[in-house]
């Protein structure tokens, strides 16, 4: 297979699986200009070998639409990936002593930063305090953020920097504090530094077949530089699109979403916190903690800014995790239609992040207010089932009602998924199959409907309807994988058999049963340009 390529060619793929509705039995596929210009099978294909640039042979591997991570934060998930993440870290003393070989590691950075600590994955199950983070750090400046990114514990020497934070007291700082905080971590970062940052995050997500991310970016979570750096970058390089989205209320926000050449003052708004640092905004008290989280905006606030994205011609969008926060945020959506109409309310596709609390009734006003839901299957994964931490948190009984991915499917409700990145690593098959997998039964959905809400699912929350999937006249954005046999994978027995006969022309996908092996990248094309090959291919 070739290198990266700089401008698009005119390429024949074949002798392969192509995944395409528009001929499920498809085995080739011509790419021009940019685009897929026809799909089709093998004997066919020979009528276009003479006319193209290239042919790629596919030994059998697999073609299906590039991926695309719905809600990512390239900066911090490139932070990550080149310096101290802890998600893996089994202790509080594994991570103390990384945080200490880290520093020593980096004795001229202004100030160290780190991600990923679970304590309620350690024996003991608390955080490291202020004074063992100082001692590891040889007192210098250190924000270390929980996995979710909602809370983080810091060195004395960082609060330092930022009068008025230790107010928030001994433990993880949240709410306010932590974003001050955050700010001034991430203002130590320089131009440089960010930049290979950005380029590590996209070439990983080159590299697992993610075709288009979309940064969920703001005031709270990074910069408008960090953002205007992000999509120059991206316009100016081969790799993933990206789709910017800028969490800010008000006249200023909605100006400065359009200044940055955001799709939406949307992505991080936040209703709410999240469940893992009690800071989801609930109807009843966590089970853990006599109180229930933190509301930052309620109905009325949603309303303005949704009425007021809504005439901008804007995407308006929420970060509501909490069953609390989601009734204000539906609340307000609704009296939003209610001044605007609702058929310009359903026109404009707001979109919500994550909806993990969601009742009955929030589901179906999801539908009826055509708001996409933008949610990780990869939270149930690391956090779900009787014993996880969702379960800690509420209770079980709360608990197994979070993700209810097949209710909103079943609803009419638009699906995208993505990784929350860093919280979650980027990982779009692993996401598939824990939507397929989910830890509660009656959540599921098939490999077929989550494979579609991680591809045309993410192009139809930012307001395109063309993409995301292999048929003529569609942005030739595709990975080849390396798998094994392909399958059809449903909840219902029932449907996995009418599926798997021949006659119903259902495209196969990998089998993603757990313990199986992922399919692997081999490569990864955006709008014809190869972005990604895998080494030795």
């Amino acid at each position: 297979m070739s290198e990266r390529t700089a401008e698009p060619q005119t390429v024949l793929l074949r002798r392969g699986e192509v995944h395409s509705p528009a001929d499920p039995f498809a085995t080739a596929m011509v790419v021009e200009a940019g685009h897929v210009a026809w799909v089709g099978s093998e004997g066919a294909a020979d009528a276009f070998a003479d006319g193209v640039d290239e042919v790629v042979d596919l030994d059998g591997a697999l073609v299906t639409p590039a991926f695309t991570d719905a809600h990512v934060h390239a900066t911090a998930t490139g932070l990550a990936l080149t310096g101290l993440d802890l998600s893996g870290a089994p202790s509080l003393a594994a991570a103390l002593a990384a945080v200490r070989e880290f520093a020593a590691a980096r004795p001229h950075d202004r100030v160290l930063l780190g991600h990923g600590w679970d304590a309620a994955r350690w024996p003991g199950g608390r955080p490291p305090t202020r004074a063992e983070l100082d001692e590891a750090t040889g007192h210098r400046p250190l924000y270390l953020s929980r996995i979710d990114v909602h809370s983080a514990v810091v060195t004395t020497a960082l609060l330092d920097l930022v009068p008025g934070a230790a107010a928030g007291g001994e433990g993880p700082l949240t709410a306010d504090a932590h974003h001050a905080v955050r700010a001034a971590a991430f203002a130590a970062v320089t131009p440089a530094r960010r930049a290979a940052a950005q380029r590590a995050a996209l070439a990983r997500a080159a590299s697992l077949g993610i075709g288009s991310v979309h940064e969920c970016a703001g005031p709270d979570i990074s910069s408008a530089d960090d953002l205007a750096g992000l999509l120059a970058l991206a316009a100016e390089e081969p790799g993933p699109r990206v789709v910017g989205y800028w969490a800010e209320a008000g006249e200023e926000g909605i100006a400065r979403a359009r200044e940055l050449g955001a799709r939406g003052a949307a992505g991080d708004l936040f209703a709410d916190g999240s469940i893992g640092s009690h800071t989801a905004c609930l109807h009843g008290a966590y089970a853990d903690a006599g109180h229930s989280g933190t509301a930052y905006l309620d109905a009325d606030a949603v309303a303005a800014h949704v009425v007021a994205c809504t005439e901008a011609g804007l995407q308006a969008g929420f970060h509501a995790i909490g069953d609390a926060a989601l009734t204000a945020v539906v609340e307000g959506v609704r009296a939003a239609a209610d001044k605007v109409g609702t058929a310009r309310i359903r026109a404009a596709r707001h979109r919500i992040e994550h909806a993990e609390m969601l009742t009955p009734e929030a589901v179906a006003a999801f539908a009826e207010l055509g708001l996409t839901a933008s949610v990780q299957p990869a939270f149930d994964a690391l956090w779900g089932g009787p014993d996880g931490m969702y379960a800690e948190r509420l209770g079980a009984e709360r608990a197994a009602t979070l993700n209810p991915f097949a209710a909103l499917l079943r609803a009419g409700v638009p699906l995208a998924f993505g990784s929350d990145s860093p919280v979650t690593p980027l990982d779009p098959w692993g996401t598939v199959r824990a939507a397929a997998f989910h830890r509660t039964p009656e959540h599921r959905v098939s490999v077929r409907a989550a494979f579609t809400a991680h591809t045309r699912g993410g192009w139809r929350a930012a307001g395109r309807d063309d993409a995301g999937v292999l048929v003529p006249g569609a942005p030739a954005d595709y990975a080849v994988w390396r798998t094994g046999e392909l399958v059809v994978q449903a909840p219902d027995d029932r449907v996995a058999r009418w599926s798997t006969d021949p006659r119903s022309g259902t495209p196969g996908l990998p089998d993603l049963t757990p313990g199986r092996d992922l399919p692997v990248c081999l490569r990864t094309v955006v709008g014809g340009r190869t972005v990604f090959v895998r080494p030795g291919e």
